[in-house]
């Protein structure tokens, strides 16, 4: 007999409210849950495909040991006790840094994937960071962090009440958004056009964002800053700067306006392929709009110039007026955020604070470049010792990083890995242990990372749907035990994680004044926490703490765990509001336009006005159908336009005697690769695009569909060395490229 039960997806970033159909404890169909407070009954194929991707057959059920240079199936207790086996002696022996923890996209999507590896980062201590924001977003954290004070302080824009709304490296229509958590992202921007709003995307492809949009710029890949600063000139030289309400927040106006005189359109307009009019226009709609919003994202952020173009975007919102109000960009604010603190001057951010041992790249945000880690194993320095052990949470780098191939290698040398990941794919495959998390239907799921970049401030959290199945563990579990592992306590009661957590946290509450629970006993708060689990009782802590929680009693009316679960669709928090300067932690306390980071990369900038990249170019593009690596296994989201090709334009192609579908190698600084030909005006002239994540020929994996249709790796034909100075993030976009036509 069937029975539905509600459930959050976790495929992509826009979060939306599912309803399951389930027989036993299967999951055989999922629709868009009508009442869910923010996503209202949408759903894209992914979350129909709900079903299709829990229960997919080549998900592991047992942790894998390697034993005599095999992986076999193993028990929970044999496995833990090879994790703390292979990784303690190691950290006891060489110091904390020889371990390099790498955690993937997914992470951000469950529960245990938010609450537990900062728990084992601070506990085994190592600047050996790397995760999958510097292959994706790292230019915003960093531009957000030098402008605002706080990294996590990401503007989004008012989708649902904005006049005007520019895009750039943006295609939502096939994302879903990013760094902005939005359901119905196409919905929104239909929306805005019925009421009169206008939409501009600024892309090298006509991607079906791009077709919806009242004008549609084919910009140069990567020249993307330059568009930003020239049209930022344009506002200070035509007299158009308004900054409005968020005005005596602002410190560096008259410093902004002498360091973007040089980027006048004119001066940009050859190299951004846009001309001079034009940007002028961009600029002076984006001033006269009642609001207006302007939105980048991954196009802007894997580029040369990735965090100038992160910075640029906040800076035209500033001037015009649109930062912190409603229609423009604003700061939402999640659930399980900390308790507001007052506003004033605060800690600020800083970059750079250690370096890699190799290149001796800066950090950012904790992080160094994944671009790094490759060398960071195989390389010898005086400096220190190489890392000798990795820590990979759901994150598959051989595919997603720059040249695969050596990190492939890299980590067929190490002395010990361990993965958790539910598939044995191209990075797994090399790990000692591997410890498969549960399908998410068995799992509970609340989003803190994509709360805080809600389009409206809303709080929902679901239980899992499934019973655990037996054998299996539950992902928190997992953690924490890899946490008790990593850090000299194996075989302690994996509650003891969540214990040390809450006593910390209510220990700190305690102590500041402008808590809510400010003077009271921590043990005697702790005891109050309800929750079926440790991790229902710390999120119960977050919510009761946070910016509408009811402090332990304080607020009778305020969010607790009880008060959610009694809201099976979610509690709605209203729309985005002002929250200037509360947000502000710099170390002035106010809006820095022009910190010294960025001033110091303006000579760059200016220098690139001057560079012309020969012959083709390649970009990425990503299918509504898949989220990077590991969902190219479900037969539902792959076939049709999901597919490993080379889009090539017209003119292109028959310059080069190419026909569709024709194989042809692709060369770049890194490697090559050969694709199947697709022929298409939807990219410019002298750009080619290839989609990411694929690449699924590699021995010892058990992805048997994805194997069947691997396509090709298309980060192997970079070599890793082009990287954002600022933040580190690799140029995954606008790179040469060379097509090889006779194979």
């Amino acid at each position: 007999m069937s029975r539905t039960a509600l459930r959050i997806c976790p495929l992509c970033e826009a979060t939306c409210g599912l309803t399951l159909t389930i027989e036993g404890t299967r999951v055989t169909g999922a629709r868009g849950d009508r009442d869910d407070v923010f996503s209202r009954g949408f759903i894209c194929p992914k979350g129909a495909s709900f079903g299709a991707v829990d229960g997919d057959p080549d998900r592991l059920r047992t942790p894998l040991v390697r034993r005599d240079g095999e992986l076999r199936e193993a028990t929970w207790e044999e496995a833990f006790d090879a994790v703390a086996a292979g990784l303690r002696p190691a950290v006891e022996r060489y110091g904390p840094n020889v371990v390099g923890v790498v955690l993937g996209n997914p992470n951000v999507h469950t529960m245990a994937g938010a609450l537990y590896p900062p728990v084992l980062l601070a506990g085994l201590g190592t600047r050996s960071v790397f995760t999958a924001s510097t292959v994706d977003q790292m230019p915003k954290h960093v531009s957000s962090g030098l402008l605002f004070g706080d990294a996590n302080a990401i503007p989004v824009p008012d989708l649902d009440h904005t006049d005007h709304l520019l895009l750039i490296g943006a295609n939502p229509l096939e994302s879903n958004g990013s760094l902005c958590t939005a359901p119905d992202f196409p919905g929104k921007l239909k929306a805005l056009k019925a009421r009169g709003g206008t939409l501009t995307v600024i892309d090298p492809r006509r991607t079906r964002t791009a077709r919806l949009a009242d004008r549609h710029l084919a910009i140069r890949p990567g020249a993307d800053a330059l568009l930003l600063a020239a049209m930022t000139y344009t506002l200070f030289e035509e007299n158009l700067v308004d900054p409005g309400e968020s005005t005596p927040h602002l410190q560096g106006l008259d410093e902004l306006r002498d360091a973007v005189r040089d980027f006048t359109p004119e001066a940009v307009a050859e190299a951004c392929d846009v001309d001079a009019g034009t940007i002028r226009t961009l600029a002076r709609e984006l001033a006269a709009a009642p609001t207006a919003a302007v939105y980048a994202r991954i196009g802007s952020c894997t580029v040369p110039h990735g965090t100038l173009a992160s910075w640029l975007v906040d800076v035209l919102n500033i001037l015009t007026g649109n930062l912190d109000r409603p229609g423009g960009a604003l700061f939402p604010q999640a659930a399980t955020d900390r308790t507001p603190r007052p506003a004033g001057p605060s800690h600020g951010f800083a970059l750079g604070r250690w370096h890699s041992r190799v290149s001796r790249y800066p950090e950012a945000k904790g992080e160094l470049p994944i671009s790094a880690l490759a060398e960071e194993i195989d390389t010898a320095t005086p400096e220190g010792e190489p890392i000798r052990v990795v820590v990979t949470v759901a994150a598959n780098p051989v595919l997603s990083v720059p040249d695969g191939d050596r990190l492939d290698k890299a980590l067929g040398g190490l002395d010990f890995m361990v993965s958790v990941d539910p598939y044995l794919n191209e990075t797994s495959r090399h790990a000692d242990v591997v410890l498969p998390p549960p399908p998410p239907s068995q799992s509970p799921h609340h989003d803190f990372a994509f709360n805080t970049l809600a389009v409206r401030n809303q709080v929902r959290y679901n239980r899992p749907a499934v019973p655990l199945e037996p054998g299996r563990m539950a992902e928190t579990e997992i953690l924490a035990r890899l946490v008790l592992a990593a850090t000299g306590m194996h075989g302690a009661d994996p509650s003891a994680v969540d214990d040390l957590v809450i006593g910390q946290t209510l220990g700190k509450a305690v102590k500041e004044t402008y808590s809510p629970v400010h003077g009271r006993d921590a043990k005697e708060l702790a005891g109050q926490l309800s929750g079926a689990s440790g991790p229902e009782r710390r999120l119960d802590m977050m919510l009761r703490l946070g910016p509408y929680g009811d402090g332990f009693g304080v607020r009778p009316d305020g969010l607790s765990l009880e008060k959610l679960l009694a809201h099976p669709h979610g509690i709605d928090l209203g729309p985005l509001a002002s929250r200037l300067p509360q947000p502000l932690k710099t170390r002035s306390g106010k809006v820095e336009l022009l910190p010294q980071p960025i001033a110091d990369d303006l000579p760059r900038l200016r220098q690139a006005m001057a560079d012309r990249a020969e012959g083709l170019v390649l970009v990425g593009r990503r299918h509504l159908r898949s989220n990077n690596s590991w969902m190219h296994n479900v037969p539902a989201l792959t076939g049709g336009t999901n597919r490993c090709t080379l889009h090539i334009h017209p003119e292109d192609a028959a310059g080069l005697g190419l026909v569709d579908g024709q194989a042809v190698g692709v060369k770049g600084a890194g490697g090559a690769v050969t694709a199947p030909v697709e022929i298409t005006d939807s990219v410019r002239r002298g750009v080619v695009s290839l989609p990411h994540g694929w690449g699924h020929d590699r021995p010892g994996t058990r992805m048997n569909h994805a194997a069947k249709d691997p396509g090709v790796n298309v980060n192997q034909l970079l070599d890793g060395r082009l990287l954002d100075p600022l933040s580190g993030n690799a140029v995954l976009n606008a790179v040469p490229v060379e097509l090889i036509t006779k194979l």
